[in-house]
């Protein structure tokens, strides 16, 4: 007889998820009066899914809606483990391109460009969700780094040049005190 698959009672994390507690979800149904409200106790593991039985399904106790904890992550649609997921947004991150993370990591190319789409849309998300907690909506944005060519001259000396338009527009006054030198 084969070796039954023993799977962990529901309570215990199993080795391969990530091991989040429950607190850490909440019910994704917006008919539920327990929509999106974290550590209210209407979590229950229903069952193991995935090739490994290593994903969770859970069930609200409150609307009786069942849902995967990898719902609306980068997780989602995706059969990498999390580490390989973990490794390609870190090539990402650090300036690698599409075809270098790919071959880094041993995936397809579509695969990476899939997840770098979804990790765009749940930042932008995150952008978005940050500017409406603001107290005070920004009004301008400061300037940091003023970009402007450069030009060699016959010293081999290397001098900013601005540009016209950007120059008529910076007053003399603030020139003077140090904030930019206009050159000649």
């Amino acid at each position: 007889m084969p070796d039954a698959i023993q799977h962990p009672k529901p309570d215990a994390p199993h080795p391969d998820t990530s091991g989040l507690p429950l607190s850490f979800f909440a019910c994704p149904n917006s008919e539920c009066a327990d929509f999106n409200r974290f550590d209210v106790g209407n979590l229950s593991v229903a069952e193991w899914m995935g090739k490994d039985k290593a994903i969770r399904r859970l069930y609200c106790k409150t609307c009786g809606a069942r849902f995967s904890e990898r719902q609306g992550s980068l997780m989602e649609y995706t059969k990498l483990p999390q580490v390989d997921v973990v490794r390609i947004l870190k090539c990402l991150g650090h300036g690698c391109t599409m075809e270098a993370t790919a071959d880094i990591c041993d995936v397809d190319s579509r695969t990476v460009q899939r997840l770098l789409e979804n990790a765009g849309k749940r930042a932008n998300d995150f952008h978005r969700l940050q500017l409406e907690k603001l107290e005070n909506p920004l009004e301008a944005v400061e300037m940091d780094e003023l970009h402007g060519k450069t030009v060699k001259t016959k010293r081999n000396s290397v001098l900013v040049e601005i540009p016209k338009k950007l120059r008529k527009r910076l007053c003399k006054k603030r020139a003077k005190r140090g904030f930019i030198r206009l050159w000649p």
